[in-house]
């Protein structure tokens, strides 16, 4: 059976991508801090959903996580994102251990935790997701931290991508979602018209399994191609 692994894989989009490979009968290992919220995800989950709390900026963390997936691994999705202060600030008004949350989990720990899973995805001719934003393209006002750590995650994946053209590695924007940390950047706004993430999964399976180049990709441009 093929397995992955999805950090941030309590809730919104890491937790609907969990339950829809566990019903396509994968193994699926994920993470985040809460351990009553991931024992939520894989009671649904079709017991094929390994829940391991920790925070995915500790190293020993990150080693838990590659000694449960073993020699082999099929997809890697570096899902955990951290949003920085609610309601967003100037770049200027950043405290530097926000600025320092934001890039050790956005940049650090996913580049970090890939070193780790490098060899079991190579043997598994591995798929490497990792999430971005349109804040890493686009110059939007009080999202510069956040912004310019997916900027970053992007970049890295793209040299990953020339590093180890054996695998297929994704930059993946899935665009405006009714999430938490959605809401947590609009505080005092009602986000209910956004679509919630169960909708992009789709998008993102295909994806994964497409064949697709390693590039960066969309869910807009996705359904795009779709259409």
């Amino acid at each position: 059976m093929p397995n992955a692994v999805i950090t941030g894989g309590s809730k919104g989009l890491g937790r609907a991508l969990a339950l829809r490979l566990a019903d396509d009968g994968w193994d699926v290992v994920i993470t985040a801090r809460s351990q009553h919220m991931l024992d939520d995800v894989a009671r649904d989950g079709s017991l094929r959903i390994l829940a391991i709390a920790g925070d995915i900026r500790d190293e020993s963390h990150r080693v838990r996580l590659a000694n449960a997936v073993g020699q082999r691994l099929d997809l890697l999705v570096n899902n955990a994102s951290h949003l920085g202060p609610s309601p967003l600030l100037p770049i200027g008004a950043v405290g530097e251990d926000e600025l320092h949350a934001v890039f050790d989990t956005n940049v650090v720990s996913p580049l970090a935790l890939l070193g780790h899973l490098l060899p079991a995805l190579k043997q598994g001719d591995g798929v490497v997701v990792n999430v971005s934003s349109d804040a890493a393209v686009e110059a939007y006002e009080t999202w510069g931290p956040y912004g310019a750590s997916k900027s970053a995650l992007d970049h890295a994946s793209a040299v990953l991508a020339r590093e180890e053209p054996g695998l297929r590695v994704y930059a993946f924007d899935p665009g405006d979602m009714r999430t938490d940390m959605h809401q947590a950047a609009f505080p005092d706004e009602d986000i209910s018209d956004r679509p919630p993430p169960e909708t992009v999964v789709p998008l993102l399976r295909d994806l994964i399994s497409s064949g697709l180049p390693s590039e960066r990709y969309t869910a807009g441009g996705l359904l795009a191609e779709v259409r």
